[in-house]
């Protein structure tokens, strides 16, 4: 019997923009399904700043607000705050949130805002050429990194959830993956147990971490990239709950 996957209401019925292979779309598909799933279509409000995930508005059929590079906490917390009865999500890639925003992300923990953040860490600044982003494996190949990244002059990947995790503020992170069908499952749990918290009240800052696949900055097959992700990424960036 032949499987038919139905879009939820909150996914648009459009085609993505993103490359073959890329997880973009299923950790899209998670946070559409999250949010039906929990009847707070109406009152959420998502953000999304610069980088691959800058058209996740065409994607995802709840009121999204487009921010500079890196400032989408400091916007969910805006919002948050001047609307407390809403549902405020940030969705951000690892060029975003752990470069540019990376202040941003870490005092919005510390003060616990009451936002959930939805991080894509791919370990490369995808959408503008394959450089070297903070996360980055040591020995990756980018195109600022072409005899792969070294300690001694790029310095070491930079593990977010580890460093928000041991903040107060933080109520919630966890890192998990959509490289394979399990993984995904995990993914969702803990994408709706992340807007749960927030629609129950609870006061702090919710993060899920999730490390996608990105074939083409990577410069591999889709299938290759998967194997990266399960042989590679998950040394570096060990999937599981940090907190909470």
């Amino acid at each position: 019997m032949e499987t038919v996957f139905e879009r939820t209401p909150t996914f648009k019925d459009c085609p993505t923009h993103y490359c073959p292979g890329c997880g973009h779309g299923i950790a899209h598909r998670l946070v559409a399904e999250t949010v039906d799933e929990l009847g707070t279509r109406g009152r959420t409000i998502g953000i999304a700043p610069v980088g691959c995930a800058v058209l996740a508005y065409d994607y995802l059929d709840v009121d999204m607000v487009e921010v500079a590079h890196g400032r989408a906490p400091a916007v969910a917390t805006g919002m948050k705050r001047t609307n407390p009865d809403k549902i405020i999500f940030s969705y951000q890639g690892d060029g975003d949130l752990a470069a540019i925003g990376t202040s941003e992300i870490v005092h919005a923990a510390h003060r616990g805002e009451q936002i959930t953040v939805i991080f894509i860490n791919n370990a490369v600044f995808g959408m503008t050429g394959g450089q070297m982003a903070p996360t980055t494996v040591l020995g990756q190949v980018t195109t600022t990194t072409p005899l792969g990244r070294k300690a001694e002059g790029e310095g070491y990947p930079l593990q977010v959830s580890e460093l928000l995790a041991v903040l107060p503020g933080a109520i919630y992170i966890e890192r998990c993956a959509v490289h394979k069908p399990a993984e995904v499952r995990k993914a969702k749990k803990a994408i709706k147990h992340a807007f749960q918290l927030q629609v129950d009240g609870a006061k702090g800052l919710s993060m899920v971490e999730v490390l996608s696949q990105c074939p083409t900055a990577w410069r591999m097959t889709p299938a290759e990239a998967v194997e990266w992700v399960d042989k590679e990424m998950t040394k570096v960036f060990p999937l599981g709950r940090l907190k909470g």
